[in-house]
């Protein structure tokens, strides 16, 4: 998926994907789906269940990786939506919406709890996070998987924006993209972020 996401943005930039077959993008598209819903809702934060260190970091890297597969499946799903003269069949509305799903829930749950304390909250009691989980969440130094994952997360918010001035989509639908444009100039640390929200914001308000 991390190749198919690579190779999707060449072939965007070559603007060539209109030449490929419209039913077996689709069918590509169907299945990238599946791949996008895999890791749609799958929270990052420490296991508390498990009794070691070694157990929690396993855990978390196989959470990581489901959740990076699911971020490169987005990708390319919006780099053949996004590509020059593609036929109407590729704008399917479950996709865009497993997109945005995707990537306000990992906005809220995964990224902006690694750049801004204020997010960093315990989802299961409400308060703040076990001294444990506080320290591995409160370092300065990010892991490189969450690095990556803030950079393809930050092209898909960009590429939502070249989305909305090609295709129409749904009232809700723009309601979801906006709220996800709109939140992360309330949060600190995450300027690359915020450049690709000033792009969505306009797309939205020029909708």
């Amino acid at each position: 998926l991390s190749e198919l996401g690579s190779e999707s943005a060449k072939i965007k930039a070559m603007g060539i994907m209109d030449k490929l077959s419209t039913d077996k993008t689709v069918k590509v598209l169907n299945i990238l789906e599946k791949n996008i819903q895999d890791g749609s809702k799958l929270s990052t934060l420490l296991n508390h269940n498990n009794d070691t260190e070694d157990e929690e970091r396993l855990w978390r890297d196989l959470i990581m990786e489901r959740v990076t597969k699911s971020a490169d499946a987005c990708l390319t799903a919006i780099n053949i939506m996004t590509s020059p003269n593609m036929p109407k069949a590729v704008y399917i509305e479950d996709v865009i919406e497993r997109v945005i799903q995707y990537t306000k829930f990992h906005l809220q749950n995964t990224l902006y709890p690694q750049y801004d304390p204020v997010y960093r909250v315990d989802p299961h009691g409400g308060g703040v996070l076990s001294s444990k989980a506080k320290r591995a969440k409160c370092s300065t130094h990010k892991q490189r998987v969450i690095v990556m994952l803030y950079n393809k997360v930050c092209d898909i918010v960009s590429s939502l924006s070249e989305l909305l001035d090609i295709q129409l989509l749904t009232d809700t639908t723009i309601l979801q993209i906006s709220s996800m444009g709109i939140t992360p100039f309330f949060v600190e640390n995450v300027s690359e972020l915020q450049l690709c929200a000033i792009k969505l914001v306009t797309a939205v308000s020029n909708f």
